[in-house]
């Protein structure tokens, strides 16, 4: 049964599930999992408090075991529905099936590169609310954060040591972070960092650039993973104004995408109902021949629900 109150067209769909990821610079599904649910759907948070604090466990010889009692808190939410339209006139679909083409290959029709176009702005969208909820401060407990200015920021390779901060910090999450989440400014810099350059390279060398599998090891993390996407933040019809989606931070994040689902700690997820949808509706009021309107979606909702999982670097750099 539909879901939707438009045809769906299976080529069209299939378009808008092959390019959930068409750049790799896209890392929002990597930061926070998709994790299916129903369109509303309910998470019990617990009190970290309840898995850290040792009870009395002594049983006297007729005495019965200390009695202790788990409690959480049941969330109830709804998945956002996201979606983009595209008019296009028949007279283009007509001019494009009327054009001769090569027996492979060949151009992209009119209605398929309007479902990539589309779905490339959702996934744009969706790596900017990302990172503005990653990179969140609030989005953390307050002992679990630093914002860096002066000589700490790690631009500053005379003064500030990156490595000694970070390492301190992978020691203050309850659940000790598995991967770096890190804006490409702040990579730039973390990366030719001397103590860093010195330390991959087990040798006194004051320049260099240091890998991402190296500083992973270094670090005992599982991944580094870092936020390259740009987008225009100036409003439409204005010239365009380019800045980075993950910005100039850097979270050390615990990210474990089956935990949502077996009860296990991590720093968020994404809610998601069913998979991304895209079909056309017949337009005939468009235009002296009428027009059919693409359209592309899907419905998720981001979530935090362990400020203890994650520490946060705020301003790394310049």
């Amino acid at each position: 049964m539909s879901t939707t109150a438009f045809p769906l067209n299976p080529a069209l769909t299939a378009i808008a599930i092959a390019f959930n990821n068409p750049d790799a610079q896209l890392i929002a599904d990597r930061v926070l999992p998709r994790v299916p649910t129903a369109k509303k759907f309910s998470y019990t948070k617990y009190d970290a408090a309840q898995g850290y604090t040792v009870p009395d466990t002594k049983v006297g010889r007729k005495s019965e075991p200390n009695m202790v009692d788990f409690g959480g808190v049941s969330l109830t939410d709804e998945c956002v529905d996201y979606g983009l339209d595209d008019l296009l006139p028949n007279d283009e679909v007509a001019a494009f099936d009327a054009m001769p083409k090569p027996a492979t290959g060949g151009p992209v029709s009119p209605s398929a590169l309007s479902t990539m176009m589309l779905t490339g702005l959702l996934q744009l969208d969706r790596e900017v609310r990302v990172a503005n909820t990653v990179f969140n401060a609030a989005s953390f407990s307050a002992g679990n954060q630093a914002t860096l200015a002066g000589g700490t920021q790690w631009s500053d390779r005379v003064n500030s040591d990156p490595l000694n901060s970070i390492t301190n910090a992978m020691d203050v999450p309850l659940v000790r972070p598995n991967r770096m989440v890190i804006g490409q400014l702040a990579w730039t810099q973390l990366r030719q960092h001397p103590k860093i350059v010195q330390a991959v390279g087990k040798s006194a060398q004051t320049a260099g650039y240091a890998s991402l599998e190296s500083i992973a090891e270094l670090l005992e993390l599982q991944e580094i993973i870092v936020g390259r996407s740009v987008y225009n933040t100036a409003k439409k019809g204005q010239a365009p104004v380019y800045a980075r989606a993950w910005g100039k931070h850097c979270a050390l994040l615990h990210i474990d995408s089956l935990a949502a689902q077996l009860g296990q700690p991590t720093f968020g997820w994404t809610a998601q109902f069913g998979s991304r949808i895209a079909g056309d509706i017949a337009e005939p009021k468009a235009g002296l021949r009428g027009g059919v309107r693409i359209r592309s979606g899907e419905s998720v909702k981001e979530i935090v629900v362990s400020s203890e999982a994650g520490y946060f670097f705020q301003n790394c750099v310049v």
